[in-house]
């Protein structure tokens, strides 16, 4: 009996210290990370630093002067690992740079990512090269992407710069139109491409930028954004006539920007400008964010008058995408699937389009179609990602680069009331005003009063 109180006494607390750390790893895991994780891995790194980088072979040889100082003092010469420039903690991991040896370079460390994982317990470690001879290893201490949450504070935000996602070593992937102006997001159904159109768009609402919608599923998709939209296409008929507008508007931009290079004898240099961003403040034009969902119902024809109309759409979505950057014009168009076989320009549009993100897709080729152009060792990360992940994707660019995302959850009702709430900031453009699209009152709440006044039939 004694023994049975004294398990209990000592295997009690001991049990529901495990099981509280189990479940707040599980459900809170930056909690953990910064009560448990973070001193333990700290701990380990600093222990076995120099173990550890000996065996990756990432040491050398001391240098002269150390060796003699070594052999005088009588100790023992052993190699000398990338000298450790501090220990600096984060919310899901640490942050640590390292001086390279001479003839050591970042892909040496690069290469060891995974020795080093392993080493030091963590989830995840990543190089970055911070200047000649200094790179920044970030350590991620769980598994960010499995249940995201953005950063509270985002670095470098500002017009046309967006938030979107969250990079698997827990940094915010950014669409910056200004970088990449035209981007194509590939996804099959339920694979998240709807999540993260949302979180686009619902991010742009609060700036200064009219939003237009190419919908030809009915507006199912873009509909629900209508107060913020400027103008929205829900059917092929619709786009033929909303695309001639967008290029009549880019071309008058283009008008203004050549007045403006007109310019007299002693106008400053920074006064010319060759895009809409050189123009003075009150004189630029606002910039336009076109959204195409499901550009294959463009491309899709059924008689011949079809295809001319499929033909002239086409081009104009060319110009856009070739010409459009310079008026303030970018294109984000979404499908799931995206290719020669889509008919004559497919190819040639998705050339322009330098942004690529691939979901979950039903096929290698589709995946092919967004990122072997670009990325092709990227190809089978985006096979890899699983039904149980919505929202989890693979986001490159021209450079080759690219790393895995995922976008956080947001409801369709938030997304609808962020845009309702913006309504106020959709610029003027009259040569849209035809195409606003018609918003319906809001409907109350379950839980509102119900009018003071209560309607009553009217009768004879």
């Amino acid at each position: 009996m004694n023994e049975l109180a004294t398990f209990l006494e000592v295997g009690g607390p001991v049990a529901a210290l495990g099981a509280g750390a189990a479940y707040i790893r599980a459900r809170h895991p930056r909690v953990h990370w910064s009560t448990f994780g973070f001193p333990i891995s700290t701990a380990r790194l600093l222990g076995s630093y120099g173990s550890v980088m000996e065996a990756c072979g990432l040491t050398t040889a001391p240098t002269r002067f150390r060796l003699l100082a070594l052999k005088a003092t009588g100790r023992e010469v052993r190699p000398v690992p990338p000298r450790m420039r501090g220990i600096r903690p984060t919310s899901t991991g640490l942050r640590l740079r390292l001086r390279l040896a001479p003839g050591q370079e970042p892909h040496d460390i690069a290469a060891s990512t995974e020795r080093l994982r392993h080493a030091w317990g963590v989830h995840a470690v990543y190089v970055r090269s911070v200047k000649p001879g200094v790179v920044e290893l970030r350590l991620v201490g769980f598994d960010v992407l499995r249940r995201v949450r953005m950063p509270r504070k985002t670095v470098g935000t500002g017009l046309l710069k967006v938030p979107v996602a969250l990079r698997e070593d827990a940094t915010p992937f950014v669409r910056d139109y200004r970088v990449v102006p035209h981007q194509l997001t590939l996804g099959a159904t339920l694979s998240g491409k709807s999540m993260y159109l949302r979180n686009l768009i619902t991010g742009l609402a609060s700036h200064p930028v009219a939003l237009v919608g190419i919908d030809c599923k009915r507006g199912v998709e873009l509909a629900p954004f209508a107060p913020r939209l400027s103008a929205l296409a829900t059917d092929p008929d619709q786009a033929a006539e909303l695309l001639p507008v967008l290029i009549k508007e880019m071309e008058d931009r283009y008008d203004l920007i050549k007045a403006r290079q007109g310019f007299a004898p002693g106008t400053l240099d920074e006064e010319i400008t060759s895009d809409v961003w050189g123009l003075p403040e009150q004189e630029r034009p606002v910039p336009i964010v076109l959204f195409v969902d499901e550009v294959a119902e463009l491309f899709l024809v059924a008689t011949k008058k079809d295809e001319e109309r499929r033909d002239e759409m086409v081009t104009q979505l060319i110009r856009l995408a070739q010409l459009g950057r310079a008026a303030g014009i970018y294109l984000e168009v979404c499908g799931q699937r995206f290719g020669a076989e889509l008919g004559k320009g497919a190819t040639m549009l998705r050339a322009q389009l330098t942004g690529r993100v691939c979901h979950r897709v039903n096929d290698e080729a589709s995946a092919k179609m967004a990122l072997g152009d670009i990325a092709p060792e990227a190809v089978s990360a985006a096979c890899a990602i699983a039904p149980e992940s919505p929202g989890l994707a693979v986001a490159g660019d021209t450079s080759g680069g690219w790393s895995r995302i995922r976008t956080p959850h947001l409801s369709l009702g938030d997304a609808a009331e962020i845009c309702r709430q913006s309504a106020d900031l959709v610029p003027d453009l009259p040569a849209l005003n035809r195409f606003r699209p018609t918003v319906a009152p809001a409907r109350p709440s379950p839980g509102s009063p119900a009018p003071v006044v209560q309607p009553r039939p009217l009768t004879d």
